[in-house]
């Protein structure tokens, strides 16, 4: 997943897990030129809103090794990757990366949709937890949406 990648990047460089956001965006945008800092930044939202980070007294913290992320050679990330993703794609990725087909996992979704007349987020978590996809974060996020619309 480039997204990954280009998160892990600046860990990598300083072979840490803990990074000021400033670090991070100075890595992307000036060491390595893939980014302008507002992009940079945005990045850091992004990967805030899919838990590869989190936030913690004004640092970044990876939740996953940056070790264990090979970057590809001559690697530059696409700016697609800035586009925030909704629950339901995030819970897809995970699903196809998990091995399902993505056409199967969709009506796979689609199903538990109809038949348990939940939102197609609360569905596709649903989905990749019984297929074992990892998306707790999402869970946790879909969870808190729910509650809040319960409490309207």
């Amino acid at each position: 997943m480039s997204l990954e990648v280009a998160v892990a990047v600046p860990f990598k460089q300083r072979a840490t897990e803990r990074l000021g956001e400033g670090e991070f965006v100075v890595a992307l945008s000036l060491d390595r030129e893939w980014f302008s800092p507002d992009q940079a930044k945005r990045l850091v939202d992004v990967a805030v809103g899919r838990g590869l980070v989190a936030e913690e007294d004004g640092d970044l913290r990876a939740r996953f090794d940056p070790a264990d992320v090979t970057v590809p050679e001559g690697f530059t990330p696409d700016e697609s990757i800035l586009r925030e993703q909704s629950t339901f794609e995030t819970a897809l990725d995970a699903i196809v990366a998990a091995g399902v087909e993505k056409q199967r996992a969709v009506a796979g979704i689609n199903e538990r949709q109809r038949a348990l007349a939940i939102s197609i987020e609360a569905a596709a978590v649903l989905f990749a937890k019984e297929h074992g996809a990892a998306v707790d974060q999402l869970a946790a996020d879909v969870r808190k949406e729910l509650a809040a619309a319960g409490a309207e």
